[in-house]
């Protein structure tokens, strides 16, 4: 007997093409996902990269439903805090967060909101930060990036290892780590030497005696351990440092619509009042732990009143307005204005 074989029918090319789509079709996450980088200056594991930036990012991959990968990387590990900003912007970061002051003269009408008197916590100086950003007043510092939000630290205080800072006159001779240009201006003024370094590298600094001192908020007291080695505080606002979260351009403009929309939902005032929500409580355990620990305190009420101080501090205004020019006094008056709104 003569045996036949019967072989398998080979698809029509139509069909072939149908059954490839539908499996393409099946997997849209494993052909879509994208994975964004977060650069950041603040320690692994401190408050703020948990609640901040852990907690942004954890909330983008949901609200994206696993189509955006968030990856963070804290402590200066992607970018150093002077480079953050660039980058971000050249695309070595898709995310970067660090303090507009860090890049010396990048950002001089941002920064009019660290001037002395402008805001007295975080949640107050990140609203009136953002609130300008959204009014236009410097867009055009950010040309190169995509800002996603906005913040502050609240103010600046003098904390200082041997003795307390009771009047200007006292900051003489002192070295002193320096937050800000500005800060700086106004120690070497007063005749101390004002050193400039990152505020992740300050602990060492002080530990061997670089610095004498330094400008900081009580969030950076407590979240760079600052306050095992300063137990001197005089709390008179030198200053509010200003903070951004931006994204890469080119990495915004690659994602569909609907992932636009993912990140657009995630930018704004609302993240701005969260990062200021953190900040806030880091400010109150900086100042609980200096004061359980038996630090001394002196208190500056009405700084830009105080008839020692006062002085000091106008001059730093009037200062960098004249030194900046063009639209900085209408941005200072602006922000002013913005106080009472953004202290309800």
């Amino acid at each position: 007997m003569t045996s036949s074989k019967t072989l398998p029918a080979t698809p029509m090319p139509g069909v072939l093409a149908g059954i490839l789509a539908a499996a393409l079709l099946a997997t849209p996450a494993l052909a879509e996902a994208t994975t964004l980088r977060i650069a950041h200056v603040w320690p692994g594991g401190s408050l703020i990269d948990r609640e901040l930036f852990q907690a942004w990012a954890e909330s983008v991959e949901a609200a994206s439903d696993g189509r955006l990968k968030v990856e963070v990387y804290p402590s200066q590990t992607l970018a150093k805090s002077d480079k953050t900003y660039e980058s971000t912007a050249s695309g070595v970061a898709d995310i970067g967060a660090s303090a507009q002051g860090y890049t010396a003269g990048r950002f001089p009408l941002t920064q009019v909101v660290e001037l002395p008197g402008v805001s007295a916590s975080s949640r107050q100086g990140s609203c009136i930060l953002q609130s300008l950003y959204e009014q236009g007043h410097f867009a055009e510092e950010y040309d190169d990036s995509r800002p996603l939000f906005m913040f502050t630290t609240g103010p600046g205080y003098l904390h200082t290892r041997e003795r307390l800072i009771e009047a200007p006159d006292d900051l003489e001779g002192l070295r002193l780590r320096r937050p800000t240009p500005v800060v700086g201006d106004m120690f070497t003024r007063l005749g101390a030497q004002a050193v400039g370094m990152p505020a992740p590298d300050v602990f060492t600094a002080m530990q061997r005696g670089v610095v004498d001192g330094l400008s900081f908020n009580w969030e950076g007291m407590k979240t760079f351990r600052l306050n095992e080695l300063a137990g001197y505080h005089t709390e008179v606002p030198l200053y509010d440092l200003s903070l951004f979260a931006t994204m890469n351009q080119r990495t915004y403009d690659s994602l569909p619509e609907d992932l636009q929309q993912v990140i657009d939902d995630h930018s704004g005032m609302e993240w701005s009042l969260r990062a200021a929500e953190v900040y806030d409580e880091l400010i109150r355990q900086g100042r609980e732990d200096a004061e359980e620990a038996g630090h001394e305190f002196l208190v500056i009420d009405d700084a830009l009143e105080h008839s020692e101080w006062g002085p000091v501090l106008q001059e730093t205004i009037d200062g960098y307005l004249e030194e900046v020019g063009g639209e900085a006094g209408g941005i200072y008056e602006a922000a002013m204005a913005l106080r009472d709104e953004c202290s309800a």
